[in-house]
């Protein structure tokens, strides 16, 4: 029998983690910021408690007041560069903070890193640097040449070097995304394990008749979708957290037949829409008619049968499409009466239809989106034939859109 070698562990490097626990000493500077944080409370209040004081006196003239606000705007100003510079810089160099999920997370933090955190924070100084050239115009009488002149001169140079700034990070944060995906790929090379499907192949196509031949265009022009989108197309490397497996069994739409529901969870711009259509494709090309709207253009397509006096009619109506598709809910509020609609459409349809619905909040969170007590009894019934899909990642339009203006 031969015996199994195995590779040798490698030494642990005593030395290396004591140096990588270093980073810990950055902590009390972060905290440091953060009393720098309440010393400028302290000030915006205080200037604020002047300007009040001025203005009921009569003693505020209106030059006065402009640049007493500007003053109050620079110090918000500051304070939200510091903020960007003790949360961002705290995650970035000295440990994970843990706020996935979390209600109140910053947009900016799910895709925070080192090139992000300096673009933002030279766009920071660049607002700051033109309050103050606004403050120096506004009190032109009151500041010398000289003072003008130089701040007109150190604005222009926070500017062009922001603009090189963000130029230079374009090609650094692809060059890095490259080079994780090259490591990552030699990592399943040399893998002797059977390695997982990547996320990079893409979703099985939908075996079938081509469209041509069974009417399906027609139906996907009658669905209504924004744009014709493929499941196949998916640019799956582009979600941090992406369940390939599940997507690729929903596109056999199995669910469909069984009155299933899916939901696609995640903030906006990480390709929930696309999915969604892509699913309402496939259905429209298996010879099933689908109809696709937004949360907001449902809404007031149930409100126009109600006010008709049709809404039982209009929910019978909708029998007759298999999957109905409810995009961007939580993107706006609805009131209790709205609310109560779709509570009714999606009671309708229960074990009835099936729907499929984008949403930038888990459904335990929609009590945010839908007023009254209709939300926990409508999620009860959408979630329990249902195929939750959470995605996670940065936003592929912003991603995208940053990337051609620093190119």
């Amino acid at each position: 029998m031969q015996a199994i070698t195995r590779d040798p562990s490698p030494p642990t490097t005593t030395l290396g983690y004591a140096l990588f626990a270093t980073r810990w000493l950055q902590a009390p500077l972060y905290f440091g910021l953060v009393a720098a944080q309440g010393v400028y409370v302290y000030k915006f209040f205080n200037e604020l408690w002047a300007l009040i004081l001025r203005c009921i006196t009569g003693q505020a003239t209106e030059t006065y007041v402009m640049l007493a606000v500007l003053k109050l705007v620079d110090v918000v100003m500051i304070a939200n560069l510091l903020i960007m510079v003790i949360v961002g810089g705290y995650e970035t160099f000295v440990s994970r903070i843990g706020l996935q999920g979390h209600r109140d997370q910053p947009e900016w933090l799910s895709h925070v890193n080192s090139n992000v955190l300096k673009v933002k924070l030279a766009t920071a100084i660049v607002g700051i640097s033109s309050v103050h050239l606004l403050q120096m115009f506004v009190d032109v009488h009151h500041t010398a040449r000289h003072s003008l002149l130089w701040g007109t001169v150190i604005h222009m140079a926070f500017i062009v070097s922001a603009a090189i700034l963000a130029y230079m990070s374009g090609p650094m944060a692809a060059h890095a995304e490259r080079a994780h995906h090259r490591d990552h790929r030699d990592h399943r090379a040399d893998d002797p394990e059977p390695a997982r499907p990547s996320a990079a192949v893409p979703i099985p196509a939908q075996a079938g008749p081509p469209p041509a031949e069974t009417g399906a265009e027609e139906r996907i022009r009658a669905a209504g979708f924004p744009a014709r989108k493929a499941l196949e197309e998916f640019d799956a490397e582009h979600p941090r957290a992406f369940d390939r497996e599940t997507v690729a069994r929903l596109g056999k739409l199995d669910f469909v037949a069984a009155h299933g529901n899916v939901v696609f969870v995640g903030p906006p711009g990480i390709g929930k829409t696309h999915l969604a259509v892509g699913l309402g494709v496939r259905a429209c090309q298996a010879g099933r008619r689908v109809l696709f709207d937004t949360a907001a253009g449902w809404a007031a397509r149930l409100a126009g049968a109600q006010s008709a006096g049709r809404l039982t009619e209009e929910l019978t109506a909708l029998d007759d499409c298999p999957l109905l598709i409810v995009d961007e809910v939580g993107y706006v509020p609805l009131d209790a009466a709205t609310s109560r609609l779709f509570f009714q459409l999606v009671a309708h349809r229960y074990e009835r239809g099936s729907l499929i619905v984008t949403s930038d909040r888990p459904l335990d969170r929609w009590d945010e989106v839908f007023g009254g007590p209709a939300a926990p009894a409508m999620v009860d019934r959408l979630a329990h034939h249902a195929e939750i899909v959470r995605l996670e990642g940065e936003s592929y339009r912003m991603r995208r859109a940053t990337s051609e203006w620093a190119g």
